[in-house]
């Protein structure tokens, strides 16, 4: 067994050391983890038939999904469907306004190198999980700054062209076009909070965020959604970088920022 100390690092105890259980349930570790790929699978099929994903996307999201669930636990499951709930009904919303600006997204739904972007850093921040538990939830901080931003960015675009009128560039303050790469408004970044803080809730009720950590992990996903505008607005808006590596490096942003924070503080 394994309990958790006030810092949020992992203490273990003797009956985890190897070779002291000696008659593990294997029977139900495997059934386990045989049940939570059956609900990545489905949930994948079902993004598919919904056509909020290409089959690609779907498929990327499943091998990413099954790592991340892997590494943390079946309960893993849980942020990730969060993120895509919040932004799937954040793009459904107000499509109509945006097909007549032009800035709707595609029927087809959502393609590989997207789920890539937005899960992909999550993903690696747990991957060494698979092989070790040091530093666990400092690591879990980053996945968990890396969706919520993932969920933050979409959120503030989607909802703000719908609800939020004439947007400014965040480098300059001017207004712009609404769906312009760099282009904020005060509604989008207010739906973004909240987008954050459903993502942050449902990873600490699943056990990956420790309540501590919480006030970092928001700072780190919403000053990540700043990025993803900064880097829209000086290198997106003129061609220098695509939508996809705009998105993955604030998501990068995000995690590295919260497990830099934790660190330093661990060591402090």
């Amino acid at each position: 067994m394994r309990r958790q100390e006030d810092s949020g690092y992992d203490v273990v105890r003797d009956d985890d050391v190897v070779g002291m259980n000696f008659l593990p349930d294997w029977l139900t570790i495997v059934a386990q983890y045989f049940t939570t790929i059956g609900f990545i699978v489905a949930f994948a099929f079902c993004a598919w038939a919904m056509r909020a994903v290409t089959a690609g996307a779907a498929l990327t999201g499943t091998l990413l999904s099954i790592v991340f669930c892997f590494a943390t636990g079946p309960a893993g499951l849980v942020p990730i469907v969060a993120v895509f709930l919040v932004t799937s009904l954040s793009t459904r919303i107000g499509r109509r306004k945006k097909e007549r600006i032009g800035t709707a997204e595609r029927r087809r739904g959502r393609g590989a190198l997207q789920i890539l972007a937005n899960v992909g850093v999550a993903a690696i921040c747990v991957a060494p999980l698979l092989y070790a538990e040091h530093a666990r939830y400092t690591l879990l901080a980053g996945a968990c700054a890396a969706l919520a931003e993932a969920a933050g960015d979409t959120v503030s675009s989607e909802l703000g062209q719908t609800f939020g009128g004439r947007p400014r560039l965040i480098t300059t303050f001017r207004l712009v076009g609404t769906g312009q790469d760099g282009a904020v408004t005060i509604v989008g970044t207010a739906f973004s909070i909240v987008a954050i803080l459903i993502v942050c809730f449902a990873c600490q009720w699943c056990d990956l965020l420790v309540p501590r950590f919480v006030p970092i992990v928001l700072a780190a996903a919403f000053l990540g959604t700043i990025v993803d505008s900064i880097l829209g607005a000086t290198l997106e808006r003129p061609g220098r970088l695509g939508n996809n590596a705009v998105n993955f490096t604030s998501t990068a942003f995000s995690a590295a920022l919260a497990i830099a924070i934790l660190f330093a503080h661990r060591w402090a």
